[in-house]
């Protein structure tokens, strides 16, 4: 978020691993986890609602093909907007909060939940819903290419339950299909940071998802579609290969024979052995 809303005449970071030492220098370890209430108020809803309404869409297509993997993934990321937007926002109202500061001096938040108070009075739904329309635009293909990825990760690899290796497959699909799902929506990524940092320290730049591209553009050229992707990549993987694997391993375990065997006193569904 810093790289990406930074001023170009005055950057305060050269790249990812000089933003990553100003901030342990300056602010200490804490600055890094700026910002935190927020996902970890919101992220558990997100997934939930994402591997849900994603399992609930395949099936309702009633074939499991790549063009309906990518159509129930991009039902799911375009639902889970309505919270993943003020989320963001707060997240991102947080971490340029007292940029450069080891204590803050002036602090306009307490915490996330203090900052979407705060917005809601001050801006209404609509301050709270700031980036809602480039935050679907992001979400509802990049989330479609997230679970075709991994399908398509996971059948070439062979993941299946009996399969020694199967976490190491399951890590790695997931963690490329983060890195596939972020390429291919970012630089809209950048435009909804700009566009939810605007209006900080009372100064509004943009009036729009086209005006924040043509300025961003005009001032800084194409480049500025990249700024932070380096950042975003090395934490996708890790993610994202976490959060596939815990899943999968989950319904692999929910599904199994045996489990349904102790849970259920009726006859046993035989499930498919595919992911």
């Amino acid at each position: 978020v810093r790289l990406q809303v930074q001023n170009v005449e005055k950057p305060l970071y050269r790249g990812t691993f000089h933003c990553f030492q100003s901030i342990i220098k300056q602010e200490s370890a804490f600055g890094l986890y700026k910002g935190i209430g927020s996902p970890m108020m919101g992220l558990t809803f997100i997934n939930a609602l994402v591997f849900g309404v994603q399992g609930n869409t395949l099936r309702a297509l009633g074939k499991d093909t790549p063009l309906n993997q990518f159509l129930a993934g991009s039902a799911a990321g375009a639902i889970q907007c309505v919270i993943c937007c003020p989320m963001e926002l707060a997240k991102t109202r947080m971490q340029l909060q007292g940029t450069g500061e080891y204590k803050l001096k002036t602090k306009n938040y307490k915490n996330s939940l203090d900052c979407l108070i705060k917005i809601y009075r001050k801006e209404g739904l609509r301050g709270i819903n700031r980036g809602m329309v480039s935050t679907f635009i992001r979400e509802t293909p990049s989330f479609g290419f997230y679970f075709l990825t991994y399908d398509c990760m996971t059948r070439y690899l062979g993941c299946e339950a009996e399969d020694s290796y199967v976490i190491p497959k399951l890590l790695f699909s997931g963690g490329m299909s983060g890195i596939v799902s972020w390429l291919s929506t970012y630089p809209v990524d950048v435009i909804k940071s700009r566009l939810q940092a605007d209006g900080v320290g009372g100064v509004t730049q943009y009036n729009g998802i086209l005006d924040c591209v043509r300025k961003s553009y005009h001032e800084e050229g194409w480049r500025v579609f990249t700024r932070g992707l380096t950042s975003t990549l090395l934490r996708a993987f890790p993610v994202n290969a976490a959060t596939f694997a815990t899943v999968t391993v989950f319904l692999m375990y929910m599904r199994s024979e045996d489990n349904l065997r102790e849970c259920e006193p009726g006859p046993v569904i035989q499930q498919p052995s595919s992911l």
